[in-house]
Order: C-alpha cells, then structure tokens, then sequence
C-alpha cells in the first residue's frame, strides 16, 4: 500500500495527493520520500500548476514515525528537506491534528487551510527534545519569532482559530469543507499564469531551502544529544501513560 495517493482533484491544473498512513498519518521516512517524489513529478508536469496536499481519516499527521528504532532520522530529515526545493505552489488542507513533524509538513506548504477542530502543536520541548523538521526557521518566520517561541517552549496544541489569528494557518472553514476550500484555493491559483506564479513563488522563497536545511543540520545535531537523555525518555514515558512529564534537566 503506497503512503501516498494521488487522487483526482476535480478541478483543472490542481493536483490532489493524499498521505494514507492511517490510523494517525504518522510521517515515515518512505512516506516522506513518496511525498517529495510525487511533488518532484507534479513539477515536471505542465498540465499541474498547484497542489493540495490533504490526509484520509480524522489526523493530518500526528508527528513522525520513529517506531522500533527502524526509522535513520538523519535519512528522515533528508526527505524532508526536500520539500522546501519543489517549484510550484502546495496548500495543505488540515483537517485534523498537525503535531511535530506533521506541523513541520504543513508548515512546509505555502497556504493551510483549517477548521476549528484542527490541533497544531510543536510538542518537541514536551517530549524532551530539540525542535525538528527546519521548524525552528520556518515557525518564526511564518508567525514571527515571539509567537515561534512560545509554542516551541510550551508545546500547547492550538486549534484552527487560533492558528488563524496568528498566521499559522490561512482560512478557517468547517470540518466538512477544509478538503474543498483548499481545492477552491488552489484552482484561485492555477487561473494565474503559471511561469509568473512560479517565478513569483521563487521569489518570495529566495534562500528558504537553503536556510532551512541549514537550520535543520544544527536541529539534528541538538535531537541526536537530547535522545540520550532522562529527560527524553521522561517525556515518552509521559506521553505513553498520558500524564504530564516530571522532567529534571538531566
């Protein structure tokens, strides 16, 4: 079963993928790279000039998968710094919860479309670790360094409205409709000239990927010495047993 569908969208130049990791829609390394290999295909493609990245079931995706020590994330992070690279414009449409590596997968699109009922959280603090995913470059500059870091240091979920008013997320809808509005949006986009929307978008992302993979080397540098430490494996333990974590600073 592939991590990733491309489904018809409905509308002409829109193309619609699909992250189909159910029941959580957790990021694995293979789904990650499924992900950049079909927006590095929709690029070469001129008949697609946006796409709507959305997810089956009721999460967006809730953080990466890192199950059993099979998952290198270093390879992991590879693939995601991929998707700052892709050419043309991506609108996420978030339905549901988008927390560390899915908000860093949102994050990673140009526009997010939510509802009320979606939860973002970078919970990374939380669970004992270093932020990840670039977010520490791309968090700041998306809602600007104050707000970054207060959901950095708190870890707090905030729901669509929320993310709204603080520029995390761009139009809040209802539940039913996040899917359709971020197709809306999208086929907004594609009556544009598409050489002019894409130079635009280059543009406006000037040093982005460069500056991010940057960032994230220094991210897993920090991630990799926060592992080996009790406060990290407090902060598992808590979430398992879904409890607040008693950390130490050890």
């Amino acid at each position: 079963m592939t991590d990733i569908a491309l489904l018809d969208s409905g509308h002409d130049h829109v193309a619609l993928l699909e992250i189909r990791r159910p029941p959580h829609n957790h990021a694995s390394l293979e789904m990650l790279r499924e992900l950049a290999d079909a927006l590095e295909r929709l690029d070469a493609d001129p008949a697609v000039r946006c796409t709507v990245l959305a997810a089956e079931g009721r999460v967006f995706c809730a953080g990466a998968d890192f199950s059993g020590g099979a998952q290198d994330p270093a390879a992991f992070y590879v693939q995601a710094m991929r998707l700052f690279r892709t050419a043309k414009p991506l609108v996420a449409a978030v339905h549901g919860a988008a927390i560390g590596a899915g908000l860093g997968l949102a994050v990673a699109a140009d526009f997010r479309v939510t509802c009320a009922q979606a939860r973002f959280s970078a919970n990374f603090n939380r669970l004992g670790f270093h932020p990840g995913f670039g977010l520490s470059a791309t968090l700041p500059r998306l809602v600007g360094p104050q707000q970054a870091a207060l959901l950095l240091f708190t870890g707090r979920r905030i729901g669509g409205e929320d993310a709204v008013r603080m520029g995390l997320a761009d139009q809040l809808v209802d539940e039913a409709e996040v899917r359709a509005s971020a197709l809306a949006l999208a086929a907004e986009i594609a009556v544009s000239a598409p050489l002019a929307v894409t130079s635009t978008r280059a543009t406006l992302r000037r040093g982005l990927a460069d500056e991010v993979e940057r960032v994230n080397r220094h991210e897993r540098e920090m991630q990799q010495a926060h592992y080996a430490t009790a406060d990290f494996r407090e902060g598992v333990r808590a979430m398992a047993e879904r409890r607040p974590p008693r950390f130490e600073g050890r």
